[in-house]
């Protein structure tokens, strides 16, 4: 694999985060942010729990592809607010936009548990896009503040560990709770845990807001990489099409895991969440070690682009093996493929998000970037959740949608290869 020897230098000329918080309470408020996003990982998946019920189905009278829309509606609000989202954080701080939008996130879900009908429910999944959009620009610009390359990729691994383990307690929790009481009780358990989520976040973080000058400067060093600019780099489009590549298979197995191995491999709703839980557990702690490993290679003088690269390809290449559990005929088989496959991506989790959001990125414009890189990520669980059950309608199976995952990630490696290069990242220009 080529790649340039040389080691991107932060933007603002050092490679340490700047941070007034002692390191305690910097893993503290890092620790916060992955139960942040987990809690926003629970609802996302417990979705994918719902249309793999038969109640809920049948009230709703949706079909394949009805549930394929039902499960992509959040993914397409989600994604058309990320780049304000990054535009926010990146100019008011972290503290109070989160706690704005994670507060309409409880209600909104709350809510949910209280509709009947379909037009209202998929209204209902678009508002919580919208909700959730601020989590991951306002994380990664939280992150890039206060930890410096040689420790970033295992602050990354930590975090993704909450947007992995959501799924994984998602699953089982969500299966459990419509088994045992019914989905609309599994609604409103996400929006009370968001709320004590909520007064930890509002007592135990310092407000981050700038001053009205100082947001003035921020504003202007912000300015120095626009939209336009952003985009004109082949590194944040490398970063969108890998995280799509990335997504397209997580999402999918978020989604519609729980119905494959209901429908084709005959297991009952909760034993479908208990291994979603294995998958989704397997690659948050991957993702840790995978980023505190390649923090070692870093911290020993090696390229922290060609680690990070190396990393996110082999990562790819172990998500291909979920193609040897969809075509196996063994359940044992096709159940440790689907959870090894997963896991094995958890290689590439931490790594490619330090890289194309944090390492070959301007400070200035993480948020901005992130959320640029985040439309992509949410274009992929939209495309991969309606396009997975139009697939699965035309097919009346689950190996063609799996062979498209296959793809995708051969595409992913690819991405990483040919386009995350220091010379095309976005460079900051006077303003």
């Amino acid at each position: 694999m080529a790649s340039t020897s040389t080691t991107p230098a932060a933007p603002d000329g050092a490679v340490r985060a700047s941070s007034d918080l002692s390191a305690a309470a910097r893993w503290a408020i890092l620790f916060l942010l992955a139960l942040g996003v987990l809690i926003s990982f629970l609802d996302r998946t417990s979705i994918g729990s719902a249309i793999a019920d038969k109640g809920f189905v049948k009230e709703f009278a949706l079909s394949n592809v009805g549930r394929g829309w039902i499960n992509s509606a959040f993914f397409w609000s989600y994604g058309v607010a990320q780049v304000p989202m990054g535009w926010i954080v990146d100019r008011y701080g972290v503290k109070r936009p989160y706690a704005i939008l994670f507060l309409l996130w409880c209600a909104v879900s709350f809510f949910t548990s209280m509709i009947n009908v379909l037009g209202a429910l998929f209204l209902m999944r678009l508002l919580v896009g919208v909700a959730e959009a601020v989590v991951i620009p306002a994380s990664y610009r939280w992150i890039r503040n206060n930890f410096e390359e040689g420790r970033s990729g295992l602050a990354v691994g930590i975090f993704a560990m909450g947007n992995k383990f959501g799924p994984a307690i998602g699953a089982p929790a969500a299966a459990w709770l419509i088994v045992n009481y019914s989905w609309r009780a599994m609604f409103i358990s996400m929006a009370v845990v968001g709320i004590i989520w909520l007064l930890g976040w509002m007592f135990l973080v310092p407000d981050d807001m700038p001053k009205a000058e100082a947001r003035a400067e921020i504003g202007r060093k912000a300015g120095g990489i626009t939209l336009g600019a952003a985009l004109s780099s082949p590194v944040v489009w490398g970063g969108m099409l890998t995280n799509f590549c990335y997504g397209y298979f997580t999402f999918y197995c978020m989604t519609w895991m729980p119905a494959y191995l209901v429908e084709k491999r005959g297991l009952s709703l909760a034993k479908s969440g208990l291994y979603t839980f294995f998958s989704f557990a397997g690659i948050a702690i991957m993702a840790m070690i995978a980023g505190w490993a390649a923090d070692q290679f870093i911290a020993r003088g090696k390229d922290p682009v060609l680690v990070r690269k190396t990393f996110i390809i082999a990562g790819f290449f172990g998500g291909c093996t979920v193609l040897l559990g969809a075509y196996s005929s063994s359940l044992n088989v096709a159940l440790f493929w689907n959870v090894f496959s997963l896991t094995a991506l958890g290689l590439a989790t931490a790594n490619n998000l330090a890289l194309c959001r944090l390492t070959l990125i301007p400070k200035p414009a993480v948020g901005l970037v992130t959320g640029v890189q985040q439309v992509a990520t949410s274009l992929a669980g939209g495309v991969s959740a309606s396009l997975s059950g139009w697939l699965l309608s035309v097919s009346g199976g689950y190996d063609l949608p799996m062979m498209v995952i296959f793809v995708f990630l051969l595409l992913g490696a690819a991405s990483t290869w040919i386009l995350l290069r220091p010379e095309w990242a976005p460079k900051l220009s006077e303003v």
